[in-house]
């Protein structure tokens, strides 16, 4: 981005084209330098960006080298400041004092050469998979989390939903975050292996199912981030998205408290200038019902039948290698969750190991 670009994003949340038309752009996309490399730019005018190997695999030209402000995209983009925020630690606190904006040549698309490039479809390339398959309705749900059965209960209840509106052949297009997350999380080559044994065991129809990548960083920044999955939904094609409590949120890093509103997401992209083409699903709440020993949706009315099981009681579960609940996920998805936390446990020598390659 260049810098009308980046203040833009940071105070409208929203981008002027040449044009005059206004595109919703609620996350700036910036690549920052530190001083030595701002110095061998010197008067230059073009830069090659380049892979983790030294490929190139673009051209910025027209160059335009800004301040990095920390303090205002942070404050814009979290609307705090306090310390312990995951994805400002990671990329932005110790990244460069400059930000570096221009014209984009795409030489190639990036590899990264870890056995999922498969998955990881550009907009175009998901718009032309959809318009394949004959989609007449395409709903997406991101996630980073192993999918369980209240997810597919989930997604299933929104396409018959989308049928009984009069669509045909409406395709869900399952989403999982592909970039940054916290080290709690479950690594992406291990989530996307799960994601492959709920398609197998027939949990989700691989028919109707289509599952990509979606390359972005998990801010953790709430009703902010929540524009950005939108609009990146929009572009590759989805006209419903589902959306649930608190999207995109956390704990505040330092109170004990909710870092946002839990409503806020969903009220922001009803009102979202550049938003109106999506329609949004709100999330319908799923649990463990004791009762039939499946996951449903919650029934207040009988409240005491239902348990309801957190990610982390799920985790704790995997790595105790303690399963859960008949019925809460399929077999094979949870056997490779218990995998994961196996390939973490300590060795003989009390090492602990790198989590090992799905």
């Amino acid at each position: 981005m260049r810098e009308s670009e980046f203040l833009q994003t940071l105070h409208f949340n929203s981008l002027r084209l040449d044009n005059g038309s206004v595109v919703n752009m609620s996350v700036p996309i910036v690549l920052a330098l530190d001083d030595c490399q701002k110095s061998r730019i010197g008067e230059s005018s073009a830069v090659a960006l380049v892979d983790s190997v030294d490929n190139p695999v673009a051209i910025l030209s027209n160059i335009e080298i800004y301040k990095h402000n920390k303090e205002e995209r942070i404050a814009r983009t979290w609307g705090t400041t306090a310390p312990g925020l995951p994805y400002v630690e990671e990329a932005i606190t110790n990244a460069g004092n400059w930000l570096i904006g221009g014209d984009l040549e795409v030489i190639e698309a990036i590899r990264y050469h870890d056995g999922l490039d498969r998955f990881r479809l550009s907009p175009k390339e998901l718009r032309d998979e959809f318009a394949r398959r004959d989609a007449d309705a395409v709903f997406a749900f991101q996630l980073r989390n192993p999918v369980h059965n209240g997810h597919a209960l989930l997604m299933m209840d929104t396409r018959r939903r989308l049928l009984e509106m009069g669509y045909q052949n409406p395709i869900l297009l399952l989403h999982p975050l592909g970039g940054y997350t916290k080290a709690d999380d479950v690594p992406l080559t291990w989530r996307m292996k799960q994601h492959e044994k709920v398609l197998e065991d027939g949990v989700l129809d691989p028919e109707t199912t289509v599952v990509s990548i979606f390359p972005s960083p998990m801010h953790y920044a709430g009703p902010t981030e929540v524009q950005w999955h939108a609009k990146a939904r929009i572009n590759a094609g989805a006209n419903f998205y589902i959306v649930g409590r608190d999207p995109a949120g956390m704990s505040h890093p330092v109170e004990k408290r909710d870092l946002y509103d839990a409503d806020h997401g969903n009220k922001v992209l009803s009102m979202a200038p550049g938003l109106e083409r999506l329609n949004i699903l709100p999330f319908k709440a799923a649990a463990y019902d004791k009762t039939q020993s499946k996951m449903a949706f919650f029934d207040p009315s009988r409240a005491q039948d239902f348990l309801f099981i957190s990610g982390t009681k799920m985790r704790t579960l995997a790595k105790n290698r303690e399963n859960p609940p008949d019925g809460f996920m399929c077999p094979g998805g949870w056997k490779v969750l218990v995998e994961y936390y196996d390939s973490l446990a300590p060795s003989e020598n009390g090492a602990v190991h790198q989590p090992l390659p799905a």
